[in-house]
């Protein structure tokens, strides 16, 4: 099969890297010329996923259009906040890509303007084409390394082609699950990503173990409510793309959103400001907020989901945040 991943960061490469090994054509577009020429000419993406050689039977690009010509399937691996730019560039080309079958979504994020999902982005800039989701736990490095790993690929409906990509994409490193559940596997991505922060807040004020196995339980709580508001099926958030993609964000010391928690506890204002600059990308620092939209709109109480705003949006202290989580009116599970 002949796929084109636009979008040359981690998980990009990463996936660029499996399909390669598992014997298909594979073209790996970056955005920018110079990052293209080097990893090229290294065969190697140090910035975003060093120490991994790249075959030369991997493809580099940096031109849209001739890459997809002959793509069956286009990948789109851009950051959620580039989704619609890199769609709208991929527009005027699709005329030409004559043997695609489908676009898949790597993005992890809502629009922030519109709330939309990525595939309701998709659908508004190029509709017509099947549109699909790759989402799971499933960390750049470690796919990369081979290690076994397993995700969930979503579609609306179901046909022949989508085995076909369940297959081409499935060998004993890395194990695809089916799904009919877009609006599910697309929230429980973006979710975690919000859940995994307050993890790493608990990480950076110590509060042990059973601290953090409290808050992971009570995020899935929320999880569950705000996706089911929106659409999703109860029980994706329950597989790999929900509970699965939350365990491993909220516990991998590789996590960015994690990690972003972690530095709250220590200065809230020196991580709001490194997020708010775009110097690390933490896809759950915009979401916090769009989400929190999306809960009002729904009215929907999120206690947890509440907290992690104040803390990013308002001031709060990570520490109080959790005094009050703790000091809530007392109730049933």
């Amino acid at each position: 099969m002949n796929f084109c991943i636009l979008g040359a960061g981690s998980w990009g490469t990463a996936v660029a890297l499996h399909l390669n090994r598992r014997g298909h054509t594979v073209t790996l577009v970056a955005r920018r010329i110079e990052q293209a020429m080097e990893i090229a000419s290294t065969r190697e993406n140090a910035g975003h996923l060093p120490g991994h050689k790249l075959p030369h039977t991997l493809q580099i690009g940096n031109e849209v259009g001739p890459a997809v010509m002959e793509a069956d399937v286009i990948i789109l691996a851009c950051p959620s906040k580039y989704l619609r730019e890199t769609a709208e560039g991929l527009k005027p080309h699709l005329a030409g890509a004559q043997s695609l079958r489908m676009v898949m979504s790597l993005c992890k994020g809502l629009e922030s303007d519109t709330l939309l999902r990525p595939s309701q982005v998709l659908a508004e800039i190029i509709p017509g084409v099947p549109h699909g989701v790759l989402s799971g736990p499933t960390n750049a490095e470690e796919v990369a390394k081979g290690l076994p790993s397993a995700a969930v690929f979503a579609v609306d409906m179901e046909n022949e082609f989508t085995l076909a990509v369940q297959e081409a994409m499935s060998d004993r490193h890395l194990r695809i699950y089916r799904s009919q559940d877009v609006v599910g596997v697309e929230l429980g991505a973006i979710l975690k990503n919000i859940y995994a922060i307050g993890a790493g807040i608990c990480d950076g004020l110590n509060l042990g173990s059973n601290s953090k196995a409290g808050f992971v339980t009570r995020a899935i709580r929320e999880m569950v409510a705000l996706g089911v508001a929106e659409g999703g099926k109860a029980e994706t958030f329950m597989g790999l793309s929900g509970i699965g993609d939350l365990i491993a964000t909220a516990h991998g010391g590789w996590s960015r959103n994690r990690g972003f928690g972690e530095q709250l506890a220590a200065n809230a204002r020196d991580a709001i400001a490194r997020a708010e600059s775009g110097a690390v990308t933490v896809e759950g620092y915009r979401s916090t907020h769009n989400f929190l939209k999306l809960a009002q709109r729904h009215k929907i109480r999120a206690p947890i989901l509440e907290g992690l705003h104040a803390v990013i949006y308002g001031g709060l202290s990570p520490a109080t945040g959790i005094e009050a989580l703790m000091t809530r009116e007392l109730k049933a599970e």
